[in-house]
């Protein structure tokens, strides 16, 4: 069975009159790496201070490696949680050195043991070990955040919060501090949750992610199950663009304007989501116009390596987003030919 290093039931957090997290559930394995992913304002930080030790819930449990450390009459100190905890602009200590930083907590820098621990924790995030002794305003935005994570991982936590860490970053620093942080994180083994607005973010760095929508989870599961089977329009709207199309559902396959698109559903009309990636655009000749799945592209963003085609089908549908590779993508005013990847997800009318 897996160990769960962080378990969550129905909690509960309100300000005043209004509520801020509701009801919410969550588990992580030992070892695992779960982003909480939603808008601000949503209840993300609020969650993590909770967890934290920082903020005392209203209702419910939270209970790291099986101990229960927060829920009715019971309210265990943050220092004593185990937590490792790193903000958005990494707070560290602007009078000391970054060996400093790391070693606050652990001993003086004049102990030999302190200093091969502070060594190993910079080797452990990527840094040279000559930059402890420089100050945090001498490095970079992505060094201060690594060397945030290190300490942090200085006290060995079995637990490591991270709030939105890589926002104030731009973005190629952002994707190389990521994927940084990532690396020392599973190579020190530690249970790991996230919380950041940014999809592709979580996406990426986490085998698993919660969607969290106005105080509440609205789908927790793999990112390729979230991404691409969203368990409602909410949630799918928020993780990324979405196409649309009405259609009915008959023996696992909708019928729509882009012809039969598999679709495992109850039978009935419904609406249709795709991804912009799962549309193709394939230029036809006249000839070939009028096939049911064939349109007109009316605009086209170039970004490079791909493109964004809006492609006019008709039939009163309005038109479609395809995100294609951009060699060899049809131009702007061509015929194209539609074909879908993979299968679509069906919504009904109280899907939210």
């Amino acid at each position: 069975m897996t160990r769960l290093m962080l378990q969550i039931r129905s909690l509960s957090k309100s300000f005043g009159d209004a509520s801020v997290i509701g009801g919410l559930d969550l588990d992580i394995a030992d070892g695992g790496t779960t982003a909480v992913v939603g808008p601000s304002g949503c209840g993300k930080t609020t969650l993590l201070r909770i967890i934290a030790g920082f903020e005392r819930p209203a209702a419910g449990t939270v209970a790291i490696a099986g101990t229960t450390v927060a829920g009715p009459g019971c309210d265990i100190a943050p220092h004593r949680r185990g937590v490792g905890y790193v903000t958005q602009d990494g707070a560290l200590f602007p009078h000391l050195t970054v060996g400093g930083n790391i070693a606050y907590g652990l001993g003086r820098l004049r102990n030999a043991a302190v200093r091969t621990r502070v060594e190993q924790l910079l080797r452990t995030v990527s840094l040279d070990p000559a930059l402890a002794r420089r100050r945090p305003d001498e490095l970079s935005g992505g060094q201060q955040q690594r060397v945030a994570l290190a300490r942090a991982l200085a006290c060995k936590p079995t637990l490591m919060l991270l709030d939105e860490p890589f926002s104030s970053l731009d973005a190629r620093l952002r994707v190389a501090t990521r994927n940084s942080v990532a690396e020392a994180l599973a190579e020190a083994a530690v249970s790991t949750l996230l919380v950041t607005h940014d999809q592709q973010e979580a996406l990426s760095i986490a085998d698993r992610v919660a969607v969290m929508l106005d105080g509440r989870f609205t789908q927790v599961g793999t990112p390729q199950e979230v991404y691409l089977r969203p368990a409602n329009r909410s949630t799918a709207e928020f993780l990324g663009d979405c196409v649309f199309i009405p259609c009915t559902v008959a023996e696992g396959t909708a019928e729509c304007v882009l012809g039969r698109v598999a679709a495992p559903a109850a039978d009935g009309p419904g609406t249709l989501m795709l991804r912009p990636e799962q549309l193709r655009a394939v230029a036809v000749s006249d000839r070939d116009q009028g096939s049911a799945a064939a349109g007109v592209v009316t605009a086209v963003e170039f970004f490079g390596g791909e493109v964004v085609l809006t492609v006019d089908i008709g039939a009163g549908s309005g038109p479609v987003t395809a995100r294609q590779s951009s060699f060899d993508a049809p131009t702007a005013h061509a015929k194209v030919r539609i074909d879908v990847i993979g299968e679509g997800v069906v919504f009904r009318s109280d899907d939210g």
